[in-house]
């Protein structure tokens, strides 16, 4: 993640971002806790001495002292993930904003080796972002990589294709020229998503439930989601698309820019 939302030092600390797998699309985006690092331990292999051990609590002291930004580093529990190969958790960097360093570091250092639940972060109707790697299409033409407009039917060695690619000089082809190549498998970031829906593992089952439909349901669809099974952790319900296929890492972000409308 290269950015994260603006801090505003008057708010109560909250982390700014959390890591989920995509589950389906019914537009259905699977959350799952996030689990902190074992960082106390490394943190004490680190300041060992010949000595004997520095107090933990003085670096502590330190980053109160002169840090201006305090930031966890947090992975996901991947073998509580139901059929996905992956086995290397996915580990990433998450900022903390609201109140004073100190009390950043406080309630940062309160999350060593716990796990953070999902709806510690974001809440119902609440806009966010979202952070993925989109579906790989591998190498495609210039039609369906660009949308380039068809020749005319007499264009002599080929239809499909960009009739001029540039000058004589400069002796090369502009990067503003349309070729063809790899197509998908890249970094995008949807911006102001809408949660529509934040769901706790323990709660009760047939939580598809709504006021205007009060059939008991799940919401996993009958024989679950294609290529990915039951959803049987916490979950976010978000309005539109989700970036990836199925048990693909996506990262949640708290909006950068607020909306207006």
């Amino acid at each position: 993640m290269k950015s994260f939302p603006k801090d505003d030092p008057t708010k109560p600390f909250r982390l700014t971002a959390f890591v989920g797998y995509k589950a389906g699309m019914i537009h259905i985006v699977r959350e799952v806790e996030n689990q902190r690092r074992r960082l106390s331990l490394s943190i004490q292999k680190k300041y060992e001495t010949e000595g004997g051990k520095k107090d933990i609590g003085s670096q502590l002291e330190k980053l109160k002292k002169y840090a201006t930004v305090i930031r966890v580093l947090a992975h996901t529990p991947i073998r509580k993930l139901n059929g996905l190969k992956q086995k290397e958790a996915r580990l990433m960097e998450i900022q903390g904003n609201g109140g004073t360093i100190s009390q950043n570091v406080d309630y940062a250092y309160s999350f060593f080796e716990k796990q953070i639940s999902v709806d510690a972060i974001f809440q119902k109707d609440v806009m966010i972002d979202i952070i993925g790697v989109t579906k790989g299409k591998g190498y495609e033409g210039v039609f369906t990589r660009w949308g380039v407009i068809c020749l005319p039917r007499k264009t002599h060695k080929g239809l499909r294709k960009v009739a001029c690619i540039g000058a004589w000089h400069l002796a090369r082809v502009s990067f503003t020229v349309a070729r063809a190549g790899q197509n998908g498998y890249h970094h995008r970031t949807e911006l102001n998503k809408k949660i529509y829906k934040v769901c706790k593992s323990d709660q009760e089952l047939h939580t598809a439930i709504i006021e205007y439909d009060s059939t008991e349901k799940d919401i996993t669809p009958m024989g679950g989601f294609p290529h990915c099974g039951v959803v049987k952790r916490d979950y976010l319900m978000i309005k539109g698309g989700c970036v990836g296929p199925k048990k693909r890492a996506v990262t949640l972000r708290q909006s950068l820019l607020k909306q207006t409308s």
